[in-house]
């Protein structure tokens, strides 16, 4: 159950959500916009059948450039009983899904907690995949040990300025990175089957943002410095300016190929190994979800 005040993220809201809305701007009640199998995630989590996606309503960032602003800002979806999204979850793995993917989970921890259970108990085999923005509380994420068998949290910013710019988020890098330690300590260096499927492990994810190669230089050397070489990171190309980008003059661009080639360059320079990439087709609009509520009514 959610505790009588919410401090499940670094918001530290203290409210109580059965009564009124904290920072996220949402109840004590599960809310979703979307369960399918997504074919556009790294190759390892996609694989060949898709990625059991449930998109979650609601976000503790308000990142202006938001490709999934109609749910995280917007609070598009429908509500769910804990029972139901257990029920989501088995659904998905009998149409094939390689696992269970939840976008922006934070906020709900306590109750997916709950289905994640009823979901095990119910005969759910696959693993779970904590897919966040890694706006985290460790001590939120310390009661999801043995239940989560993959971390991929998105590390956005090194300085405290971009993180209160874009996403309103104070201290964000202090936060992200403990919740990244926290995270490895948990599932550990990466496993895959036979197939180059991810079993357990965490995937960094970096959105790489126009004019900000030094702040992805600095979170890259911090990956280095602190995490083993086995972790793999996704290196993100792909940004578009969405929702509120064209209001800042700096974020109302792509970036450019020398941007991106010089950050991959600095990759391998410090000697991290193990990653991904992605080309230039990955900033189309038809790889962002249609929030239609499929998998859900």
């Amino acid at each position: 159950m959610v505790s009588e005040v919410c401090n499940i993220c670094p918001r530290n809201c203290n409210v109580d959500r059965s009564a009124k809305v904290g920072f996220c701007g949402m109840s004590s009640e599960i809310k979703v916009a979307k369960a399918y199998l997504h074919e556009w995630e790294e190759p390892c989590i996609s694989g060949s059948r898709g990625s059991g996606t449930v998109f979650f309503t609601g976000c503790n960032l308000r990142c202006v450039f938001c490709q999934n602003y109609k749910i995280s800002q917007g609070n598009f979806g429908v509500s769910v009983s804990p029972e139901k999204l257990a029920d989501i979850f088995m659904n998905l793995e009998k149409a094939g899904a390689h696992n269970i993917n939840l976008v922006s989970p934070t906020i709900y921890v306590p109750k997916i907690k709950e289905s994640i259970i009823k979901a095990r108990n119910n005969g759910l085999s696959i693993p779970i995949v904590y897919n966040s923005n890694a706006y985290e509380n460790v001590e939120s994420l310390k009661t999801l040990e043995g239940l989560i068998d993959i971390y991929l949290p998105d590390l956005k910013y090194y300085s405290d300025e971009s993180a209160l710019k874009y996403s309103k988020a104070s201290h964000y890098f202090e936060y992200a990175t403990k919740a990244i330690l926290e995270m490895y300590r948990q599932v550990g260096n990466p496993v895959f089957d036979n197939d180059g499927i991810m079993k357990k492990g965490i995937i960094i994810r970096h959105l790489i943002l126009p004019g900000k190669l030094d702040e992805t230089k600095k979170i890259l050397k911090w990956i280095k410095d602190n995490l083993s070489n086995e972790v793999y990171i996704s290196l993100m190309g792909q940004y578009t300016p969405y929702y509120n980008a064209n209001k800042y003059q700096e974020l109302n661009k792509r970036i450019s190929n020398r941007e991106y080639e010089e950050a991959i360059e600095y990759f391998f320079e410090i000697g991290l190994e193990n990653g991904f990439v992605q080309d230039d087709e990955s900033a189309s609009e038809s790889f962002i979800p249609d929030f239609d509520l499929e998998g859900i009514l």
